[in-house]
């Protein structure tokens, strides 16, 4: 893989991992455990990798079926994740947030995983490489969930919902980039 192939799948893992930081961000505020901090950071670098990895699958599998239709479809998904983060970003009150833990923590970590499982989708479409995308998924993910813990553990509602929308953001560029190549 060639750094002009790996720069962008590092943009936008790290636009996917801002979702995981945001969310982080609010919850470090509730003061957790250090212990916690490292189990909820893994489990959702674990679920950012599963989600994408079914997500590539399915879209090699559309991709070989349907040809150019999908690979319009895949961008258009990009693009409407994209503004449904900042839709949703802008809308999502962070009162709700509850401290995950048990079978919480993986419906917590499903949940800020989800977006990760469209991109797949849309990679897989256009036959990125899987290993290599999925790790970066996850690693990132889980350090900026990490990061996010940590930081809203000292600080009060610094980036939460502006991370989230600077992440939709990128995505939008991404799915615009793909549907009007350059």
């Amino acid at each position: 893989m060639t750094v002009e192939q790996l720069i962008p799948l590092m943009i936008m893992a790290f636009a996917l991992g801002m979702d995981a930081f945001s969310v982080s961000l609010g919850m470090g505020m509730m003061r957790l455990k250090i212990r916690q901090i490292l189990y909820i950071g893994m489990t959702i670098g674990i679920f950012h990798i599963i989600m994408p990895f079914i997500g590539m699958i399915l879209g090699r599998f559309l991709s070989e079926r349907f040809g150019h239709i999908a690979n319009v479809s895949g961008a258009i998904l990009l693009i409407g994740l994209g503004f449904y983060i900042v839709y949703s970003s802008i809308l999502e009150n962070d009162e709700t947030r509850s401290t995950p833990a048990g079978i919480g923590l993986f419906i917590f970590a499903f949940g800020v995983s989800i977006d990760s499982f469209s991109v797949g989708l849309s990679l897989g479409i256009y036959g990125a490489q899987m290993i290599i995308t999925i790790l970066l998924f996850g690693l990132i993910s889980m350090l900026l969930a990490w990061i996010g813990l940590l930081i809203g553990r000292h600080a009060k509602g610094m980036l939460g919902t502006y991370g989230e929308v600077i992440g939709g953001i990128i995505l939008v560029g991404f799915g615009v980039c793909l549907l009007f190549p350059i």
